[in-house]
């Protein structure tokens, strides 16, 4: 069990560590501090798992630091390339948008973003890791236990907060009537401008994203449709 709560805990601490990369990157991008992370805290779960998949496909290979560099490329892709599938599919958000950068798949992942991902596993692999292992081997077992049992309730309460935020902007977007993707987020951006701090934040955090109503663009579409087609009819029965 020792063994689970450190793993655990290896995982907060990627996950706290890449929102802070992810902060720094917009300090020096924008010149100013931003939440990056989807969740509210100052946690990147994304960077968690990717990190603990690396740690456990790759630490074999620790002697060739050229596979983990290009596998590490690779299961950063697969892992950013889901989250954002899975999240669109979920809450029909775009969170994020690479479609202007050379060489990125469905605007999901480019690699201008996945090439750093492989030099920032050779340093997990090498430095990071080792340091962390043996700092919490220094930790006592009850107070590892404890911090991964605190942790965890502060992630699940977090997630909670988040997804609910969510979802009651994917049912204010399920509400407009609105025939294309563009007109919806805007007019969804327009109504968290007029809500609490919680909902602000997801501007900063996510300026790109992209809020879509399927079945309402679709049913637009079939209206205007319609009507384009008995106008044509019209001039048609008049000549």
């Amino acid at each position: 069990m020792e063994a689970i709560y450190k793993i655990i805990l290896i995982f907060f601490i990627y996950s706290i560590c890449g929102w802070f990369m992810e902060v720094l990157v917009a300090i020096v991008k924008d010149h100013k501090i931003i939440n990056r992370g989807f969740l509210t805290g100052p946690i990147c779960p994304i960077y968690g798992v990717g990190g603990l998949l690396i740690l456990l496909f790759l630490s074999k290979y620790a002697k060739e630091p050229i596979i983990v560099y290009c596998m590490s490329i690779i299961i950063a892709s697969i892992v950013e390339y889901t989250t954002s599938y899975v999240m669109e599919r979920i809450f029909k958000n775009r969170w994020w948008d690479y479609s202007d950068m050379k060489y990125n798949i469905n605007g999901r992942i480019c690699l201008e973003t996945m090439l750093p991902f492989g030099f920032l596993a050779l340093l997990m692999i090498y430095i990071i890791n080792p340091a962390i292992v043996n700092f919490l081997t220094l930790i006592p077992s009850n107070t590892i236990k404890i911090v991964a049992c605190i942790l965890s309730s502060i992630f699940i309460i977090d997630i909670i907060l988040s997804f609910n935020i969510i979802i009651t902007l994917k049912n204010v977007s399920n509400s407009l009537r609105c025939d294309s993707t563009e007109v919806i987020t805007r007019k969804v951006k327009e109504i968290i401008l007029g809500k609490t701090f919680l909902y602000r934040r997801l501007l900063d955090s996510f300026p790109n994203m992209q809020i879509s109503n399927k079945k309402a663009v679709l049913k637009a579409k079939i209206k205007k449709n319609k009507a384009k087609l008995r106008q044509e009819r019209a001039k048609q029965r008049k000549k």
